[in-house]
């Protein structure tokens, strides 16, 4: 069974199995111009059951330990850095807070569509007029006989119109007409009668075509069983869920920083100038020495990540650590794919080289999830 295999073999099987996947099956620079995957594709992606790492063992899973989870978002964003966001999204925006917080009686069934039916969940907090600002959100939720009816718009979901799955963030209709402080959350599933999410439409992304992004509506109605059990207040379980996801980037950065380094020695290596490689010029190695400072840095977070951000630790005061994690790490993305590119020349300005794609696929990393120039200000004015 894939959660009795020794995680060396895994991630190996699964690293092999992406180049093959990507290289020798498919072409994936043609593949990363078109929007969304073949299913085909995604069916071969997800027959190697890289979400078993985020299920617990009583589910059948690998036992969601944060190495195997960075393990496996290092290796796909070596091969593709919107296939990597995708598992991120699954992994610290749905399934954690599912496997932290769910009901008992509901994680069994979701957990063995994950395994075995290659389903997929996602995170809604962001309204078009609420982003960043998610306490004053306007999705609400009223109680009903059986549960709770949902109504609100969220939009810029990863995952919009793909997921089987949602956590969706309400705060609560109060009798006066005014809504609750607090936020709440819930488990919605496209397969039950009166829980799909309406897609309005979907947004042209800069990047990222893997990934579909859009606007939905939401009127639906989800049992009790579906609401997320927060231990103390809802404010202090987004910041949890939300704190552990940003402490979980550095392992998305990793294969990508890794890629980049090698695409950039590789060339210069390679390339000739005056008789001489372009790696031999001192400007050329201090660029080459910024790439690799930068996945020296990301080593240290994931092993940092590893060791204090698992589902057993409360991470709702951790903002401190989480947001520098976040910030630095994406910076560093993106000055990578940047110094990649300039080292590549001509041919790494091309949205169908890994260099330019990753220049327009890592930019978003530094605005979702918190822009970085709000966390760098959060974090000023928390020092």
């Amino acid at each position: 069974m894939i959660m009795r295999e020794n995680f060396n073999d895994f991630i190996t099987r699964f690293s092999e199995g992406l180049s093959n996947l990507f290289h020798d099956d498919n072409n994936i620079d043609a593949l990363s111009l078109e929007r969304g995957l073949p299913d085909a594709v995604w069916d071969d992606i997800m027959g190697m059951q890289p979400l078993s790492v985020a299920i617990p063992e009583e589910f059948g899973g690998r036992g969601l330990h944060v190495s195997e989870c960075l393990g496996v978002l290092a290796a796909a964003s070596y091969e593709s850095l919107p296939l990597s966001l995708t598992f991120g999204i699954n992994i610290a925006l749905f399934m954690e807070p599912l496997a932290k917080y769910g009901h008992e009686e509901i994680q069994k069934g979701i957990f063995d569509r994950f395994l075995n039916d290659k389903a997929m969940g996602g995170l809604m907090i962001t309204e078009p007029d609420y982003g960043s600002d998610a306490l004053n959100m306007q999705t609400q939720y009223t109680e009903t006989e059986n549960g709770y009816r949902i109504k609100g718009k969220k939009h810029w979901q990863g995952l919009t119109g793909m997921a089987d799955y949602w956590i969706v963030a309400a705060r609560k209709a109060n009798p006066s007409g005014d809504l609750a402080r607090d936020i709440d959350f819930f488990v919605t599933a496209e397969n039950m009668p009166g829980q799909q999410i309406q897609v309005e439409k979907y947004f042209n992304n800069l990047g990222l075509y893997m990934i579909p992004y859009g606007l939905n509506t939401l009127d639906l109605e989800v049992p009790d069983n579906q609401r997320l059990q927060a231990p103390r207040t809802g404010i202090k379980m987004m910041l949890d869920i939300l704190h552990r996801s940003r402490l979980q980037f550095p392992g998305m950065a990793m294969g990508f920083i890794r890629r980049m380094l090698d695409e950039a020695l590789q060339h210069t290596d390679q390339r000739m100038v005056a008789g001489k490689k372009l790696a031999e010029m001192d400007s050329v190695r201090y660029q080459l020495s910024r790439i690799q400072a930068a996945y020296s840095l990301c080593s240290g977070m994931c092993a940092r990540s590893s060791g204090m951000s698992g589902i057993d630790q409360e991470l709702a005061t951790r903002g401190m650590e989480a947001n520098v994690m976040k910030a630095l790490v994406t910076d560093l993305m993106q000055e990578s794919a940047q110094i990649c590119v300039q080292l590549n020349g001509s041919a790494g300005y091309k949205l169908d080289h890994v260099a330019g794609r990753g220049i327009v696929d890592s930019r978003p990393f530094q605005i979702f999830e918190g822009s970085n120039e709000m966390l760098y200000t959060q974090i000023a004015e928390g020092m």
